[in-house]
């Protein structure tokens, strides 16, 4: 993108060390990745699957073992760079489809196939990266190794033990800094970007308040009043003119009622491509029409068929308004700042330190590939 708009005569967006305001240091703002990070859904990685993930243009092989543990190593063959996520899974290593280089978990060269020319086996050793499964995501640490064991990762009680309740994941990859996507799902005054869909109308803020690493932000609102998600809440059982979100640092979530939750896991690929992976819990639903609960066995057959009709199509439009505005920030990121809702501007501050806390401790190792 740089290079395009250099090509056409117009400067690129300053970097985070350029920005002279709130709104360029956020657009340029990495995330910390001393932290736990969806990558992938566990479902799409088999046993002896190999496959590539990026943090802030970091290349990272995933693969599952035959043990079917997953683990993650640097994306590049030491010999010649090829990247391991192109070759294939021998056990619990991942081979280089060039000369077949074998490499275990913790990033060492176990195994050459081919003459050694009378040398020893290199002595290479490649940077890995803690990784674990969870709520049917692939979670991966990209920081120091050392302090995975120590960091947190979110926890969601309603979907562990004997009832979980029923949930849907939906993700998306769009042309859009990580920043913009929090402060679009945090931010209820774009109800009429979603006027079909109606998951929030009539907003207004009600509480704002920052507590360490978290942005809290309450709204009066009129929650999943759309025609068809009104037939499905139950509206007896649940309180649905409030709803809680919380930017939890570098995840986000909402509540309404204790009875309708979510969370968003943003995995930052660059300065101007995010993935995001959603997912929606809910604790019932009312049978279509009559004043019963529907059966919880029989609400994720429900959400399955939901999520092409209402949940993709409700998330797809914030995903043209990200890029259109990332579009719109590359072109026009010396126009003065026009944001009127407050929370947007403690999401960006927020994210901000961080991202500074973070390169003030970094080591110039660590800041390599993550500046």
């Amino acid at each position: 993108m740089s290079q395009v708009l250099h090509a056409i005569g117009r400067p690129p967006p300053p970097s985070f060390e350029q920005a002279k305001n709130r709104r360029q240091k956020v657009r340029a703002a990495g995330l910390d990745p001393n932290y736990w990070y969806a990558v992938e859904y566990s479902s799409a990685l088999g046993r002896g699957e190999a496959r590539e993930v990026v943090f802030w243009r970091r290349s990272v092989a995933l693969y599952r073992g035959d043990d079917g543990v997953v683990r993650a190593v640097e994306n590049r063959c030491a010999h010649r760079q090829l990247k391991l996520s192109g070759g294939q899974v021998h056990g619990c290593n991942v081979v280089c489809p060039y000369h077949g280089w074998e490499y275990n978990g913790e990033g060492k060269l176990c195994s050459v196939p081919h003459e050694l020319f009378g040398k020893p086996l290199p002595h290479v050793k490649l940077r890995h990266y803690p990784a674990r499964e969870r709520y049917g995501l692939v979670w991966v640490f990209f920081g120091d190794p050392a302090r995975a064991d120590s960091v947190p990762m979110p926890e969601i009680p309603e979907l562990e033990g004997r009832r979980p309740w029923a949930k849907l994941l939906v993700d998306f990859t769009w042309k859009a800094h990580h920043s913009m996507i929090i402060d679009n799902v945090s931010d209820f005054t774009h109800a009429y970007l979603h006027r079909k869909y109606r998951p929030f109308t009539d907003s207004t803020l009600t509480d704002l308040r920052v507590e360490g690493d978290k942005v809290f932000v309450s709204y009066d609102t009129k929650v999943a009043d759309g025609p068809l998600m009104r037939i499905f809440v139950d509206r007896a059982r649940t309180n649905v003119n409030a709803m809680t979100l919380c930017y939890q640092y570098p995840y986000q979530w909402s509540d309404t009622d204790g009875k309708i939750k979510d969370w968003c896991f943003c995995l930052p690929i660059d300065e101007q491509t995010t993935r995001a992976f959603f997912l929606f819990y809910f604790d019932g639903f009312k049978i279509p029409f009559l004043p019963l609960r529907m059966p919880r066995q029989v609400m994720e057959p429900v959400l399955k068929i939901a999520k092409p009709l209402v949940f993709k199509p409700l998330l797809e439009e914030d995903g043209v308004a990200v890029e259109a505005e990332q579009l719109g920030y590359n072109e026009h990121w010396t126009a003065p700042i026009a944001e009127l809702n407050p929370a947007v501007h403690e999401f960006q501050a927020l994210t901000i330190r961080k991202w500074e806390a973070y390169l003030a401790q970094a080591s110039p190792a660590e800041l390599r590939g993550f500046g």
